[in-house]
């Protein structure tokens, strides 16, 4: 084994938290490494949101096609697919983005090292971290890792380790029948009937996506409706148009029972309450989408005593005043979804780079989280940022809320996606925008104009006052935000 080679910041993790935060250490002057047990560009580039966003515009494509074909004038009769060709399709895509991810390292001058790090020691005033790169050992959800191969010191490291999926307590996920959302994008054929256990982001998207190919989708939520994240007139919309669409959406339940036969399970669904009988599904395959867990196996020595709770790193992301996300071991910082929600790629980018920039010595705005983006890719798409109306009227705030159904606005009728709506919350009685929530088309790009706004304390009539081009779908922003005076033109 070669001499121990030191950096002034190790990275281990290679996703959109760990190889953005070890581009940024680069090019503000640290010799910087990132380490990887598996492909660049981690989960959301080779397992989540890329792919998945791939498979999604597919199944859209193919829908409207089928759906809506004969209004516009288009003959789909007798139209197909090739399930192999569109898993092949988004699986291509991964490896093209891994290598651009390893070009970008390269080009900055980032070491890419191959392995499981695990960080033996800390720092001290006299002596720097160490990690040991080990060969890789252990599966997809709780790898550790083998025989050593290397070892580094430094400074610091970042740790952006991401996080796994959560599997049902008592059933483990075994990749052919009870699966998470990686079996999932990559299943040989389709299932002709699945159950989907979580109706969150995860679980809706792949509801979307399976429905529109022809699977029978069952989905079991414990809260009373689905995407219970979102606000309650979104969520509720969205209810009625997945179940319009032949998606089984039972909420105020929970999956209870599956047990596995040949060629498939059979699932006991039961009220959340407890109250009342079960009913029974057989099925060909399971998703679990009930959240995730970080990824902490094996990655500090135990006498390290990094602090974990809630099955997360602790950090004084949330508590300092100018965080740099340092966990309870000195040298040793944390970002992204291994130290807790929100679960989301673009937040572990900018918590990696406000955390190196400020290790630097820089002084930066930090992560705003109250201006956090949340995009759901279904069809139609859903997304939101900033207070929810329940959540601002529970904390005692004098509201104003505009909502535009888009069942009348002109690009939505152009392109068959009327279904859907805008709805702004604010405050009385200057109008500071405290939230925005999207079902509809393009929701996912619309909601940055209301980031931006919530991001520099805009008005209401701050949004009313910019022009919006006509006709496109951002102006039914427009036409919420005028509803929120009560001076909606098409609505």
């Amino acid at each position: 084994m070669d001499a121990p080679r030191h950096y002034d910041l190790v990275v281990i993790g290679g996703g959109p938290g760990g190889y953005v935060g070890a581009i940024r250490a680069a090019q503000l002057g640290m010799k910087t490494a990132c380490v990887e047990r598996d492909r660049l560009g981690g989960v959301c580039l080779n397992w989540g949101c890329i792919p998945s966003k791939a498979l999604l515009h597919d199944a859209e494509t193919y829908a409207s096609a089928v759906t809506h074909g004969a209004s516009w004038g288009l003959n789909f009769d007798g139209a197909s697919m090739d399930w192999a060709a569109l898993v092949e399709r988004s699986r291509a895509l991964t490896g093209t983005l891994g290598g651009g991810v390893g070009h970008l390292l390269k080009k900055n001058g980032v070491d890419h090292v191959e392995g499981h790090a695990r960080i033996t020691s800390g720092r001290t005033p006299h002596t720097p971290c160490t990690i040991e790169i080990r060969r890789p050992e252990g599966d997809y959800y709780d790898g550790t890792g083998g025989e050593t191969t290397a070892t580094l010191t430094t400074e610091r490291v970042l740790i952006a380790t991401g996080a796994s999926p959560r599997p049902l307590p008592g059933t483990p996920f075994d990749g052919t029948v009870v699966l998470s959302s990686r079996e999932a994008m990559v299943l040989p054929s389709r299932p002709g009937a699945m159950v989907i256990v979580g109706a969150g982001a995860i679980g809706m998207e792949f509801a979307s996506f399976y429905n529109a190919f022809g699977t029978s989708v069952t989905v079991v939520e414990m809260e009373d409706q689905i995407l219970p994240a979102e606000d309650d007139d979104v969520s509720k919309l969205a209810g009625r148009l997945f179940s319009a669409r032949g998606i089984d959406c039972r909420t105020e339940a929970t999956v209870t029972s599956i047990e596995r036969r040949d060629g498939g399970a059979t699932v006991t669904i039961a009220p959340a309450s407890g109250d009342g009988e079960g009913t029974t599904l057989d099925v060909d395959v399971v998703l679990v989408a009930i959240g995730v867990q970080a990824r902490t196996a094996a990655i500090c020595d135990e006498g390290l005593a990094l602090v974990v709770a809630h099955g997360h790193i602790v950090t004084d992301a949330r508590t300092a005043e100018t965080p740099t996300y340092a966990t309870s071991v000195p040298g040793l910082h944390a970002i992204g979804d291994a130290i807790g929600p929100p679960w989301l790629a673009h937040v572990a980018s900018e918590e990696a780079v406000t955390c190196v920039e400020r290790l630097a010595g820089h002084v930066t705005m930090g992560v705003d989280y109250r201006a956090i983006p949340a995009c759901t890719y279904t069809s139609p798409q859903v997304a939101s940022i900033g207070l929810t109306e329940r959540e601002a009227r529970e904390q005692g705030l004098d509201l104003v809320v505009g909502t535009y159904p888009l069942r009348s606005h002109g690009k939505a009728l152009a392109v068959a996606a009327e279904s859907g709506l805008v709805k702004i919350v604010a405050t009385k009685p200057h109008g500071e925008i405290l939230g925005a929530h999207i079902i509809g088309e393009d929701a996912s790009e619309m909601i940055a104009e209301m980031s931006l706004a919530i991001r520099l304390e805009a008005t209401i009539e701050d949004v009313i006052s910019t022009m919006h081009a006509h006709p496109t779908m951002a102006e039914a922003i427009h036409e919420a935000a005028l509803a929120v005076e009560g001076r909606v033109i098409h609505g």
